[in-house]
């Protein structure tokens, strides 16, 4: 399950010769964590269906309680997600000891944050009462959710621990064990929703329970592994147990609550997306979900990428490389335009596939055509902005990275994305595409800001290590 990351020493040879072998590196990284992407995204698609053939009730519950829970577990898997370029650079400088203090931190705080989780969603009562929602559907979302509670430690122990196993270079470790959690979690589904062998049929409810021991077995798995591998020995999870370390928690803290944060920007604002749409009716919100699903879905792969970006930087910083670190971060955005330039053109000129693979409903099917058309811009400062912020990450650079995304996102986005929508301020009330156009315009925004940031940043790194090559 090893794919240990290898120093690179500095090159003085062409753009290209220096930059593909750093490309197979991400690629090498990058490729388990998109499988461990996609499965946990499977998931979610899993429990959409499996709900949905039960009743209608069950699928709107195990949706509202999914967006409820979900935003709150990946804001703190970001601040969880500092743990690898931490580790990886620790990795790199050579400096073993000072990775298990780090990982015991991460999972001190995944468990603070799971406890705090719960406290939540299962008192999430008094919130659902405000969507004034049916009571056969209010009932099965807090039954998810109080379900779902019991997993929360196991879901955020995973997202710590793969916090050592990416940050050490084993990226296939977590991908199998995410493949592990959605094997598990499609029979469960079956079992609990429907009530198999001796079960009661739970609906929307089983699907809660089907997520809470899924995660635990894939959680036994993994620590099983972690504590009998050779590959591990040294990294024993109980011989190499760390007290509470407050120095190192900050560390991980002021680097990964700006991650966080970001990441909760960026979800948040789809959601409001969503929901600004919902007076211009169901067709047009179907059609948005359809042309969202599609771009969420492509995003796998910049942001895989993107991960292992995060890694190899961070590796090559340790390691006393930061020329090659340079080379590899500002490469990338070329990388990125390579795969934009593969996506742009399949929305625009498979777009009437794609949109017929969701849904028969014609009216459904024009609007996704439409928006479409402004999803292939969107791919290119998507996919830019995405390579920029990891790279940035791989520096520890996350405080500006974060301020950036919250300007281009609530502070230019959503004012946009409605001015075009609803009013005729800026001329015609677009409708829909509206939000597509500021979701652009933001995007774009934010790529061309990260892109300098990440310049400048990269500049000053260097101008510190050529400095420090000329005092010695």
């Amino acid at each position: 399950m090893s794919q240990p990351l290898v120093s690179s020493p500095p090159s003085k040879t062409g753009f290209l010769r220096q930059a593909l072998p750093e490309w197979r590196a991400l690629a090498i990284l990058g490729g388990p964590i998109l499988v461990a992407q996609l499965a946990q995204m499977a998931n979610s698609v899993i429990d959409t269906i499996m709900a949905g053939h039960a009743s209608a009730e069950d699928l709107a519950g195990v949706g509202i309680g999914s967006s409820l829970w979900v935003p709150l577990v990946l804001f703190s898997m970001g601040v969880l997600s500092a743990m690898q370029p931490m580790i990886s650079g620790y990795k790199g400088a050579r400096q073993p000891r000072r990775i298990m203090p780090v990982t015991w931190q991460g999972i001190y705080i995944s468990q603070a944050a799971a406890l705090g989780m719960i406290l939540l969603v299962i008192n999430a009562g008094p919130l659902l009462a405000l969507f004034q929602l049916e009571p056969d559907t209010r009932a099965i979302t807090e039954g998810y959710l109080k379900a779902l509670a019991w997993g929360l430690p196991a879901i955020m122990l995973l997202g710590a621990l793969r916090g050592l196993t990416d940050g050490l270079g084993h990226t296939r470790v977590i991908m199998l064990f995410s493949l592990l959690a959605t094997l598990i979690n499609l029979p469960l589904n079956y079992i609990f929703i429907y009530g198999k062998l001796g079960v009661p049929a739970f609906g929307g409810v089983g699907c809660g329970w089907a997520t809470t021991l899924s995660h635990w077995l894939a959680l036994i798995g993994l620590l099983l592994y972690l504590n009998s591998s050779k590959i591990y020995r040294r990294y024993h999870l109980l011989v190499w147990r760390t007290p509470p370390q407050w120095a190192v928690m900050r560390q991980v803290l002021r680097l990964g609550l700006p991650i966080g944060g970001a990441l909760f920007v960026e979800v948040s604002m789809f959601s409001v997306i969503a929901l600004f749409l919902a007076p211009l009716g169901a067709t047009v919100v179907a059609g948005h979900q359809v042309v969202l699903n599609v771009v969420s879905l492509m995003f796998m792969v910049p942001l895989s990428l993107g991960m292992a970006l995060t890694l190899r930087v961070s590796y090559l910083l340790g390691a006393g490389h930061p020329e090659t670190a340079r080379a590899l971060a500002r490469s990338s955005m070329l990388l990125a335009l390579g795969v934009a330039a593969l996506y742009a053109p399949a929305l625009l000129f498979g777009r009437n596939l794609i949109a017929q693979l969701y849904t028969n409903d014609p009216a459904v099917i024009e609007v996704a055509l439409t928006l479409m058309v402004f999803a292939a811009a969107f791919q290119v400062a998507d996919v830019l902005q995405v390579a920029a912020i990891h790279a940035l990450r791989g520096y520890r650079d996350t405080r500006i990275p974060m301020f950036i995304m919250l300007l281009s996102f609530w502070g230019i986005c959503l004012p946009l994305g409605y001015l075009l929508t609803f009013t005729e301020l800026l001329g015609p009330a677009l409708g829909a595409p509206g939000f597509w156009i500021a979701l652009t315009t933001g995007l774009a925004l934010a790529s061309v800001l990260l892109g300098w940031r990440l310049w400048l940043v990269t500049r000053a790194t260097g101008r510190a290590a050529a400095g420090t090559a000329t005092k010695h």
